[in-house]
């Protein structure tokens, strides 16, 4: 599985945002700065963000950006949705529209798995359980596995 920059940037961006509470809003620049994102590409992230009902923004001197919903209520799957669509797909194709036939044919099983276990992690871990350091116990499980940190 790859995680795009886009996916990236967009989570570190909400952790920022998740940091910063409900009541102030950050402005794109100062996001940008921060996370070291490329502005312009920041401000269509942020876009995707607030289409996908993430961030709301608000005009004016004051204006910014903001989390619509407390930081325990949005998920990293969440997150990486709004901007890059469905977390796991096969050649742009949702794992359950596949079918597979002879020695392929258990390759789709294979592909419901892979997506359910991302499901699960990205789905049980929220912006305030990153932003606190505090990650659910079965993902600190997992990063604790040395294998896990190594390349193959």
């Amino acid at each position: 599985m790859r995680i795009s920059a886009k996916a990236d940037y967009a989570v570190r961006a909400a952790l920022l945002l998740a940091t910063a509470g409900p009541t102030a809003p950050l402005k794109a620049e100062a996001i940008a700065e921060a996370q070291d994102i490329p502005h312009k590409f920041l401000e269509g992230i942020l876009n995707d963000m607030r289409r996908g009902g993430l961030v709301v923004s608000q005009r004016g001197v004051n204006g910014g950006y903001r989390l619509a919903r407390p930081a325990r209520d949005v998920s990293i799957a969440d997150v990486v949705r709004a901007v890059d669509g469905p977390l796991v797909s096969v050649r742009g194709v949702r794992p359950p529209e596949l079918s597979y036939s002879g020695p392929a044919e258990s390759l789709l099983p294979l592909w419901i798995a892979l997506r359910a276990n991302v499901r699960s992690i990205l789905e049980g871990v929220s912006l305030a359980d990153v932003a606190s350091g505090e990650l659910p116990p079965s993902v600190g499980a997992l990063a604790e596995d040395p294998a896990a940190w190594s390349n193959p």
